[in-house]
């Protein structure tokens, strides 16, 4: 594992043709709990998996919150601009094209704040439960994908959240599809289902 500024695990390309995926766990897991999605949704894709630096009760996240729903925004905005300048540091440590994002939960979150500051850093994103990360305008997301999926019955994100999210961010100019599944917060087969056509069709 190369030293760089987040503990991670790097698995290389095994088929040439597909974008990288930066996989960003949730709340209490980490860098190896994303990998065998990954894995799934984008075979022989390059798969890059962080370690969330913040730590919540011994719990590893990507940025403080105040509360369940309530984020601590300026440390949301910085831990962003920490991600992305990451992102640069393993694109050339390990000449990657930039990444398709792909987050659960506080990682969604984490991916959907980069995208508001340096979509740049990104050419893409998948984001699994994601919530509005900050109460600013996004920066110009023209020519980004974005893939939402969302739990109808998810009791940690609102419905209101997400459809607000996939408005922002539309507004933004992503082109954005989200969908609503029959799901709660956790993942379904439906989520690698969708992701995984919709990350052949935007990953290649």
């Amino acid at each position: 594992m190369t030293t760089l500024s987040f503990v991670h695990r790097f698995e290389p390309a095994r088929e040439p043709g597909h974008a990288p995926l930066l996989l960003l766990h949730g709340t209490g897991a980490d860098e190896t709990d994303l990998l065998p999605l990954g894995r799934m949704i984008a075979p022989g894709a390059a798969l890059l998996s962080p370690r969330g630096k913040v730590l919540e009760g011994g719990a590893p996240r990507f940025f403080s919150r105040l509360a369940e729903g309530v984020f601590d925004h300026e440390d949301v905005r910085f831990r962003a601009d920490e991600l992305a300048a990451f992102i640069t540091e393993v694109r050339a440590a390990y000449d990657l094209a930039a990444p398709i994002a792909v987050g659960f939960s506080n990682g969604a979150n984490i991916a959907a704040a980069v995208l508001y500051r340096q979509p740049e850093a990104l050419a893409g994103a998948v984001l699994l439960r994601a919530m509005v990360p900050l109460p600013e305008t996004p920066a110009d997301l023209t020519a980004k994908d974005v893939l939402l999926l969302s739990g109808a019955m998810d009791p940690i994100v609102p419905a209101e959240n997400s459809t607000r999210l996939a408005r922002l961010l539309t507004e933004a100019g992503a082109a954005v599809e989200h969908r609503n599944l029959p799901a709660g917060h956790g993942l379904s087969q439906a989520d690698v289902t969708l992701a995984k056509a919709w990350l052949a069709a935007h990953g290649n």
